[in-house]
């Protein structure tokens, strides 16, 4: 790559006043993942990293929170004419015979406006690539987009744009939460905890040995978006729970009790709360608030507005093949509790540390001593 390509990230909405905090997470995610950059400077409202291998570093970079687009982009002036030369040149590399491709342009031009960037540009793509029969789409429908960055002094054309997570800043929040894993809906909560700006403490309950092995696939989706070369992860064997309305609700009773207790050993003050009122009864939500007020730490409710996003956030950390697990759990007739939701048998509890990389699920297993 030459020295004018760099890796450009683009801030979500809620990431715009932490950008100083976002360049120091881009620095040390590179850092865990042992990646090399020449230099990281903001340029207006963009993030820009120059770097050696810019497919890794975006790659790298697209696991952190707070980000609205990461694209490879060659910078160039910001000039009406040499722009337009520029991605002319560049979509005839991209587009394939008979592709579509709409051109989006955003940011502050200097002595003309986005929309004449974006006409002149699709013109001028049409002329090249005529041999093909390119043609214009829509932002909804085309097969390839075409992203013009301009800043107040340079311009971005982009050679490839990739979706960020959103969000904000990882860890902004600048307070640490429990987060406790013992299915694929308590994951989505997890992530939602991570998105919204918390550190957090991951414990994992279980029941089986199977439901380990199963339980230790999904974190492997989470701890690379924890921004840690290690983790400190805490297990408790539970007892088996059956599937019923009210053996669900006892079964999320007890994990409360669990992560209140760490909490308490930790003196961490949030306790994130893996329910919703758009799927548990609001009264059993409201127990277990005041369970947690009531231990001098603050309930948080991750998930407490969302609804069919969280199909989207499961894809989001690679859970496809667990989404119809969630959707079932979303559609299960939880009944309003009853006084007998007090179950608090003992559980065994084993921590161990993991030190990431791409073995991490065999590391785990091995260190709870679990044939895998």
């Amino acid at each position: 790559m030459t020295e004018d390509t760099l890796v450009v990230v683009y801030p979500s909405l809620f990431a715009e006043n932490k950008i100083n905090q976002l360049i120091e997470n881009i620095k040390k995610i590179l850092k865990i993942k042992k990646l090399k950059f020449t230099n990281i400077v903001k340029d207006d409202f963009l993030i820009c990293i120059q770097a050696d291998d810019p497919v890794f570093v975006s790659s790298a970079i697209a696991l952190l929170f707070g980000i609205k687009k990461i694209a490879i982009a060659k910078k160039i002036k910001n000039n009406f004419k040499t722009i337009v030369s520029e991605i002319g040149e560049i979509s005839s590399n991209l587009l394939l015979k008979g592709e579509k491709f709409y051109v989006k342009a955003d940011g502050n031009p200097k002595g003309f406006v986005v929309k004449d960037l974006e006409l002149a540009a699709t013109s001028t793509i049409i002329q090249k690539n005529q041999k093909i029969s390119a043609k214009p789409g829509t932002e909804l429908k085309h097969d390839k987009l075409l992203q013009i960055y301009v800043t107040k002094s340079n311009a971005y054309v982009c050679i490839f744009v990739d979706e960020g997570l959103g969000g904000t800043v990882n860890n902004s929040q600048l307070q640490k939460s429990i987060c406790c894993i013992t299915d694929e809906f308590s994951a989505i909560n997890c992530l939602e905890t991570i998105k919204q700006g918390f550190e957090i403490k991951l414990l994992i309950c279980y029941e089986t040995r199977e439901d380990v092995v199963h339980l230790v696939k999904i974190i492997d989706k989470i701890l690379p978006r924890m921004l840690k070369s290690e983790v400190e992860l805490e297990f408790h064997k539970i007892p088996k729970f059956g599937k019923k309305s009210e053996d669900v609700l006892s079964k999320n009773s007890l994990i409360t009790n669990i992560m209140i207790k760490c909490g308490k050993e930790r003196q961490i003050s949030h306790i994130s709360l893996a329910v919703s009122p758009l799927v548990f009864p609001s009264t059993h939500v409201g127990i277990l608030q005041k369970r947690v007020f009531s231990a001098g730490m603050i309930p948080h409710i991750a998930l407490s507005g969302i609804d069919s996003e969280i199909i989207k956030n499961g894809k989001e950390i690679g859970m496809e093949k667990y989404i119809s697990k969630i959707e079932k759990f979303m559609k299960i007739n939880l009944k309003k509790p009853n006084s007998k939701l007090k179950k608090d048998e003992k559980t065994i509890k084993k921590i161990i540390k993991v030190k990431l990389g791409p073995n991490n699920v065999h590391e785990i297993l091995d260190s709870l001593e679990i044939e895998h």
